[in-house]
């Protein structure tokens, strides 16, 4: 993954250097007049994120995701490690470094927020000595956030076993995660968040304040199948949507061990949901174009028929980290 670490912003630097190279990067940026934080401000970074990244990763995801996080620490001021490993047979021995930083006005001139980033690429050879290189990386006594992203399977985290201990919050994204995510024998289970589960939340907002206009017994009186379409590259947002739905219908008294949940095949960019019922005219159906970010509800719970548009559309990535990470 050379490759990846050389596409990444930032400034090489030694890998022995690197706090004294971060200080001597802000102070370059005073004197040269584009801003950079006070000795307060750098010490108001309030997490530690580590984001690994796994072999599948492309050198465009890396800095896609690079983005995300720079987006994301406008809000929530961070020091950022970013591990590239490398395989075997690409011959590195050495860890090499890169730090970047920039700052951001907040809501007011006096409002400052600045990132800090380390990037770590790393041989196996040179392994044994990564939790000590992460832990010099990381700001002391702040929560610590860990994102495995791309690894083709869970038991290469096996060997990482400092990071997924010491996170307060460890993200997947099921959309993209190795097969065995929810079979693995995870140290803190109760730590583990999905990204797509963060960004459906909107679709459970504006579905669930539509459902809760009608009474809870009304909603699963003659319910005989629930069913979710969804485009091909939505298959994930659908699982979840469809294990969502299943707690809420239960919480209305529905017997899910008995009711039919089952998903269809929609247009692009599309997710919905369809109740069917036995009562001959009873139905609801939400259906959202994510691309447009608009959706249609039709129902008709036997009170009448309601047709209603509503905006449709998942949290940008930035929120879905942080929806994620603190809620």
């Amino acid at each position: 993954m050379p490759e990846v670490f050389n596409a990444l912003p930032g400034i090489e630097v030694p890998v022995g250097a690197i706090s004294r190279s971060l200080t001597d990067m802000w102070d370059r940026a005073a004197a040269e007049g584009r801003g950079g934080p006070n000795a307060e401000d750098v010490k108001a970074t309030q997490v530690n994120f580590v984001l690994h990244l796994g072999f599948n990763t492309t050198t465009e995801d890396a800095v896609a995701q690079f983005q995300t996080l720079l987006r994301f620490s406008q809000r929530y001021p961070s020091r950022v490690v970013m591990l590239c490993p490398l395989r075997h047979d690409q011959g590195a021995t050495e860890m090499r470094a890169k730090i970047y930083g920039e700052c951001f006005l907040g809501k007011s001139k006096d409002d400052t927020r600045c990132v800090e980033f380390v990037m770590l690429s790393y041989p196996m050879v040179a392994r044994q000595y990564l939790e000590n290189q992460v832990s010099v990386c990381l700001s002391t006594d702040l929560p610590l956030y860990y994102w495995p992203h791309r690894f083709s399977d869970c038991k290469r985290l096996a060997d990482y076993t400092y990071l997924l201990t010491r996170a307060k919050r460890v993200l997947i994204d099921s959309a993209i995660a190795p097969f065995d995510t929810f079979v693995y024998p995870w140290p803190k289970p109760e730590s583990l968040r999905d990204l797509v589960d963060a960004r459906l939340l909107p679709v459970r907002q504006t579905v669930g304040q539509f459902l809760a206009r009608f009474p809870a017994e009304n909603l699963v009186a003659d319910l005989t199948r629930v069913v979710v379409l969804h485009a091909p590259g939505l298959g994930a947002e659908a699982c979840e949507t469809m294990g969502w739905l299943r707690q809420r219908l239960e919480a209305c008294g529905a017997d899910v061990a008995k009711l039919p949940f089952s998903d269809a095949k929609a247009p692009a960019h599309t997710l919905g949901v369809r109740f069917e019922y036995a009562s001959p005219g009873k139905y609801f159906r939400w259906n959202g174009d994510l691309a447009a970010g608009h959706a249609l509800f039709e129902a008709d719970f036997g009170t009448g028929r309601t047709t209603l548009p509503a905006p449709a559309g998942l949290l940008s990535p930035e929120l879905a980290l942080s929806e994620a990470m603190f809620f």
